[in-house]
């Protein structure tokens, strides 16, 4: 069996990054960055006023100044020079004309006429948002490798960028293999569950910006897995499966990956998720993940994920292990290495009671993952590597 940081890189290591494509901004929230992408103008493009106020040169002397008010200044309009020892009402956002060095808020004056009295000194450039004071043209906003947010868009489009080169979204093909698998919303007949492994995977593959071209369920026969696995591997960029990789009877998912293509990788030292197996079917890179639902999850953040992030472009990253100490104790070593679902309490790891593969309110009870070496124990307040899932979960 292979070590689990040894699979993280041997699966990462076969992604093969996606063509690339331009998008409209407004369509390219959760993208993946193919390039650096620079302002193309200042931000603001000329001095503005951070208030509605007066604008004019410091005279000499000392407050309170009565100036002439010789324009007005809209955000949005384009002013004249400002005409020596004048003031010009200018309003928040209105551009700086030419002549003046500050700008004094309206409650600091006094209106008199056709005459202002600035009441109360203020300094050069005070109220003045200068120009280029949040991004300056040809600055990088954003880098190859980075998923878009909103705050991303909002920058972009306030310098002038209206599209973005991104990687394609990967396309992929989610699998449940199992006769005893059947949708929410069906009753149950004896022997049967709910498929949880479709939501949870295809939610966490959303996630990750991946398009579900095919989200479909196989019965516990060679043939029929077979040929779904070939009718999706002409489609797919990647396939997930979940179930019938293991050494039962009824696990066909091995054999059929072995006769369509080939199996890289089969079994990893880990609880849970040790009957994870990858290969591929013609050319399409496939990931077997095991059945229970937190062996799914697991394998999912460990080993999914940084392919997804290689067909980005994305170099492997290691996992981000934080060091908590443990509110527990374990006397009793573990034969594998293993990660426990836990919660971080007064700066203690505490695991969840029941840590059996098929209980997926762990996941949700948890906040992290603490790893065990195997033949190993544990003292409370020992120093445990953890994994908050947040973490995990964000690509």
């Amino acid at each position: 069996m292979m070590d689990v940081f040894t699979a993280r890189a041997t699966i990462a290591g076969h992604a093969q990054v996606l063509p690339e494509e331009t998008v409209p901004l407004a369509q390219a929230r959760g993208r993946i960055l193919a390039a650096d992408t620079a302002a193309r103008v200042d931000v603001p493009p000329a001095a503005n006023s951070a208030m509605d106020g007066y604008a004019f040169q410091i005279p000499d002397g000392p407050a309170p100044w009565r100036l002439p008010i010789s324009q007005t200044i809209a955000a949005g309009t384009a002013p004249q020079p400002l005409q020596p020892n004048t003031a010009a009402r200018i309003f928040t956002g209105g551009e700086i004309p030419p002549g003046a060095n500050t700008v004094a808020i309206q409650e600091d004056c006094e209106r008199d006429g056709n005459e202002v009295v600035i009441q109360v000194a203020v300094h050069v450039g005070e109220n003045i948002r200068p120009r280029g004071q949040d991004l300056q043209r040809g600055q990088i906003i954003a880098r190859k490798g980075e998923k878009l947010s909103a705050v991303h868009l909002g920058l972009l489009a306030s310098c002038g960028v209206d599209s973005v080169t991104v990687q394609r979204r990967p396309r992929v093909a989610l699998l449940s293999s199992g006769s005893e698998l059947i949708e929410p919303g069906q009753p149950l007949a004896p022997g049967q569950i709910y498929n949880s492994n479709l939501y949870l995977l295809g939610g966490l593959l959303q996630d990750w910006g991946c398009e579900l071209i095919r989200q479909e369920c196989v019965a516990d026969d060679l043939e029929q897995t077979r040929n779904l696995l070939r009718s999706v591997a002409d489609e797919a960029d990647l396939i997930i499966s979940t179930g019938g990789v293991s050494v039962g009877d009824a696990d066909y998912l091995k054999a059929a990956i072995t006769s369509l293509g080939e199996l890289e990788l089969w079994k990893v030292n880990l609880k849970p998720g040790k009957p994870l197996a990858f290969g591929r079917v013609s050319a399409t890179p496939i990931l077997a993940l095991p059945g229970n639902p937190v062996s799914a999850f697991t394998t999912a953040v460990l080993f999914v994920k940084p392919f997804i992030e290689g067909l980005y472009g994305r170099p492997l990253q290691q996992l981000p292990f934080e060091d908590r100490p443990a509110g527990f104790a374990i006397r009793q070593p573990r034969r594998r290495p293993e990660f426990l679902r836990v919660r971080l309490e007064r700066n203690q790891l505490q695991p969840f009671a029941n840590q059996s593969s098929g209980v997926l309110s762990s996941v949700l009870w948890a906040d992290g993952l603490a790893w065990l070496t195997a033949d190993t124990t544990v003292a409370e307040g020992d120093l445990l590597p953890y994994l908050p899932i947040q973490t995990l979960l964000t690509l």
